[in-house]
């Protein structure tokens, strides 16, 4: 490792360059499509959704025009397309007017016009138009019980697309017979187009009884109206048969994977080998902190079957089973779960955060571990594990000053995690 480069300088570094690997200016660009006959439609969702617009803007040589929303704060200026900011991961009145106007830019539309449709990470909250009959109050519960229950984003986003006026599929088909091209951020395992903000656009093999099946998993509550509307079929998506979503195009334009790749470039940079674990790993954040722990202790104290100095990179979108009322977020509870399992082994140092920025309900992107953060909570009287039962890894780590904060980052392509061994300053 090069010697004037820190364990958290590097750390920092190889997280910035995940981010920058997944910025719009880099990846919309290539995946423009042709100018069309007719008029150039251009909407989408997400956190990463206006910077993706300005950067449409930057590239498209001809008129076009169209309407996005996007995370409060996540707003980048544009002359020609409308940037409305809503409310995620709870939805807001804003976002349910911005899809009501989304779906009324997109109608009546002809075969000579062309929907550019913008979409990352956030989306679905973003676009909360709910099935006739179902309230946005409705929405919101339901969101809230999902986002605490421990269901992974695809089980999420399974009952979401199930109510949703817009999503699953349905946003396309209000296009028909324009044609759309989907430029897409992944935020999710796997980057199935389906589970980014919950598809607008996608065709959906998923069906009620699927949603019904998670709600009846996760012991969600529903009001009665909304579990007949799964009950009856009322709320089924538009499928991979149906016509008006033929000839439509989607992209994956930046990925978790692609962040990854990045950030391990930084390491070799720094003379550090880097392993990518993978990009879609999944599963109760504490759980994933606890069996990375035993992975990290063997490659520290045994050199298998990795030997240091080296990075272990690793993305994907981990859950919490709310269980305490501390301050959560799913990337410091990771975080501190690895902590409490290396008990301060030495050598080791750990950054966790999530890329846009935001890890649960905080503006603060993740945290930053070090061998001797556990000593210094007890030196400030914090236990580590009382913090850890209470899902409060930013209580935590914000005590420490660890706390890892990058603002709007502008993109979204997930978890980012990285556990530094066998590197000195």
């Amino acid at each position: 490792m090069k010697p004037d480069l820190s364990p958290p300088d590097l750390l920092r570094r190889m997280f910035e360059a995940a981010i920058a690997a997944a910025q719009p200016t880099l990846c919309i660009p290539p995946f423009l499509p042709e100018a069309p006959r007719g008029r150039l439609i251009v909407i989408g969702a997400g956190k990463a959704s206006a910077a993706m617009a300005a950067a449409v803007e930057a590239h498209w040589p001809g008129p076009l025009e169209g309407l996005v929303v996007t995370r409060y704060g996540y707003a980048v200026p544009c002359e020609r397309i409308e940037i409305v900011e809503a409310a995620h991961p709870v939805p807001d009145a804003a976002g349910l007017a911005a899809a009501e106007r989304i779906l009324a830019r997109v109608s009546g539309l002809s075969s000579d016009d062309t929907v550019l449709c913008l979409i990352s990470g956030g989306g679905s909250s973003l676009l909360p138009l709910p099935l006739p009959g179902i309230t946005l109050e409705d929405k919101q519960a339901i969101n809230r019980a999902l986002l605490k229950s421990g269901a992974t984003i695809s089980e999420m986003n399974c009952v979401r697309r199930h109510l949703s006026a817009i999503k699953g599929g349905r946003l396309a088909a209000a296009c028909h017979p324009a044609r759309v091209v989907t430029l897409l951020i992944s935020d999710v395992p796997g980057d199935n187009p389906i589970d980014i903000a919950s598809g607008p656009t996608c065709a959906d093999i998923t069906t009620c009884e699927d949603a019904l099946a998670i709600v009846r998993r996760y012991g969600i509550e529903l009001p009665a109206h909304v579990r007949e509307v799964l009950e009856r079929g009322t709320g089924e998506s538009i499928k991979p048969s149906d016509p008006r979503l033929e000839g439509n195009e989607i992209h994956l334009v930046a990925t978790p994977q692609m962040a990854l790749e990045a950030a391990a470039a930084v390491a070799r940079e720094a003379g550090v080998t880097p392993w990518i674990l993978g990009d879609s790993i999944e599963g109760e954040a504490r759980d994933l902190g606890k069996a990375m722990a035993g992975i990290t202790r063997q490659v520290a104290t045994r050199a298998q079957p990795f030997s240091g100095p080296c990075v272990l990179l690793s993305g994907g979108e981990t859950t919490v089973t709310v269980r305490g009322n501390g301050r959560g977020g799913r990337n410091v509870e990771f975080l501190l779960a690895l902590g409490v399992a290396l008990d301060g082994l030495p050598g080791v140092h750990a950054l966790a955060g999530d890329t846009d920025g935001v890890d649960g309900l905080e503006e603060i992107a993740g945290a930053l571990l070090h061998p001797d953060s556990l000593m210094r909570a007890w030196e400030q009287g914090m236990r580590p594990r009382e913090h850890l039962d209470n899902n409060d890894g930013h209580g935590f780590f914000g005590a420490l000053g660890d706390a890892v904060v990058t603002g709007p980052t502008l993109t979204n392509v997930n978890d980012f995690r990285a556990i530094l061994i066998g590197a000195s300053s």
